[in-house]
Formats: structure tokens, C-alpha cells, sequence
């Protein structure tokens, strides 16, 4: 089983064959997946997913870039979402100061709010970080959120930062980029980590890996990281695809089940 723990699959890009394309993973059986809502509509559209696939699953919150709707209202929509039964994390949440807009000030009061937000229901966090290392350590930190456990999305930082993050109790999220030819830091970030503290992620339909980069991003083409993962850490893809999806099952409190006709079905452990 290969667990995409990072999609979003209700973006634009798939509106002429979303539906044919989630039919075919379902006829796949292979493929289970996190829908991750970056604003209030994307939160929305994450539960809807999440009710009519029974292999996907949900996770709710405001992207830095729509830091400005962080209100008492959005915060209660978001917390009403999140009781969702299969609602497994808050997210993506964090902080990117890649560009000057929205202000820093408001991107760290919406962040902490949705860190505490997560704190309060005891979800994991799915964290969005760019150019905002010190920041986003110091608020985990502050926010004592890592009890909740959570993954450190498309990671982008050194090794150093890394750490830090896995001291924290969080897991290392590794996608297409790892198979640029111009990624320097994140192979040793995957050399550095231990393969319990990575999962898999496509940030779909960004990100797509070499030798596809450029092209719509889809679940299927984490084959081509999970092989470039197997080569740094000198295992097989199969030893790879098995422990990143029984390090997503942990962080998302997921267990597994067979019913009678052997087909794979999805039950929440209880928080």
C-alpha cells in the first residue's frame, strides 16, 4: 500500500477528470490518501472528498496565504470540520515568508491560533514552512504541539532544521522534490532521517517528480520517489513504500482492517 499523506485532489486541475481519476485508484486498491484543505472552501471540499472515497481521508485549515481569514468564525467553522470522523489532522497550517504578503504578523497570529486549535481536539498538524525555519521551530515549540505529533510538509530546509523538527516528534515529509536534479539539501535530510520518520507526499497536482516535472502531479508517481528514497537510505522501494505508509497510519491514528471480501477498509483509532 503507498499512502499519499499530502494531496489535493479538489484543486482546479482536476476539474475535466477528478472523478475518473479517483475511480481508477479505487479499482487500484492501493492507494490511500490525505486530502488537505488550505482554506476554508479547500476544508470544505476535503470532507466532501473524504465522504464519497472510503480511501480518503481529510485535513482541515488555513494556508499562510489565506492568513487574513483567520477570524472567530473561521476558527469555529474549522473546529466543526475537524469533528469530521474521518477529519485526521489540522492543515496545512504554518508560515511562509517567501513572499511579503500576507503580513508576517498576521501569518503568525493564524498560525498559532490553528496550532492551538489542533492542541485543544488533540489533532496532528500538517505544517507549511518556507523561509520561515526560526519562526516555525520557536511557535511549535511555544504551542508544546508536537504532543499531538504532526508532519513538517515538503520539507525545504537543511538537515539542522531537520532535526529539530524530528526532536519536536514530528515526521519529514518528502515529495517530488527530492528527485530535482537541483535538490541539494533534502537528500541529505533523507539520509540524515531515520526511514520511521518519513512519509510520502505528492502535494498533488504540484511537485511532480523527474522524470515527470512539470506535468500535473498525481498519487500514482510517488513510485519514482519512494525509488529515490530506497536509493539514498540503500533498501529496496518495497521496505520504503512499507514503513512510510505505517509511519502515515501512526501520525494519522489510522489502523487497518479486512472485511470479509478482502478488500482493505479504514477505521479511526480513538484519540
Amino acid at each position: 500500500m503507498i499512502f499519499d499523506t499530502h494531496a489535493h485532489y479538489d484543486d482546479d486541475e482536476y476539474v475535466q477528470d477528478r472523478e475518473v481519476l479517483l475511480a481508477k485508484y479505487a479499482s487500484l486498491g492501493k492507494y490511500c490518501m490525505v486530502n488537505v484543505g488550505a482554506s476554508m472552501d479547500g476544508s470544505y471540499a476535503s470532507i466532501d472528498l473524504a465522504e464519497k472515497y472510503p480511501f480518503i481521508f481529510a485535513a482541515v485549515g488555513l494556508h499562510p496565504d489565506y492568513a487574513l481569514n483567520w477570524n472567530e468564525g473561521s476558527e469555529a467553522m474549522l473546529r466543526r470540520l475537524s469533528k469530521h470522523p474521518k477529519c485526521v489532522a489540522i492543515g496545512e497550517i504554518g508560515l511562509d515568508y517567501y513572499y511579503e504578503e500576507p503580513e508576517r504578523d498576521a501569518q503568525l497570529i493564524a498560525f498559532e491560533g490553528q496550532l492551538n486549535l489542533a492542541k485543544s481536539l488533540n489533532k496532528p498538524v500538517i505544517i507549511h514552512s518556507r523561509d520561515a525555519a526560526k519562526d516555525t521551530i520557536d511557535l511549535l515549540k511555544k504551542t508544546d504541539i508536537g504532543q499531538c505529533g504532526g508532519i513538517m510538509h515538503c520539507f525545504s530546509y537543511p538537515p539542522e532544521v531537520a532535526k529539530q523538527a524530528l526532536n519536536l516528534g514530528f515526521y519529514i515529509g518528502i515529495g517530488g522534490a527530492l528527485t530535482f536534479k537541483n535538490a541539494k539539501k533534502l537528500p541529505d535530510v533523507v539520509k540524515m532521517c531515520p526511514l520511521k520518520r518519513l512519509v510520502m507526499e505528492t502535494d498533488c497536482p504540484y511537485m511532480a517528480p523527474v522524470p515527470l516535472r512539470g506535468q500535473r502531479n498525481e498519487s500514482t508517481y510517488l513510485s519514482y520517489v519512494c525509488s529515490r528514497i530506497a536509493e539514498i537510505k540503500n533498501t529496496t522501494p518495497e521496505e520504503v513504500e512499507r514503513i512510510t505508509y505505517e509511519n502515515a497510519l501512526k501520525v494519522y491514528r489510522l489502523k487497518e482492517a479486512q472485511d470479509w471480501n478482502q478488500k482493505t477498509i479504514w477505521v479511526k483509532q480513538e484519540d
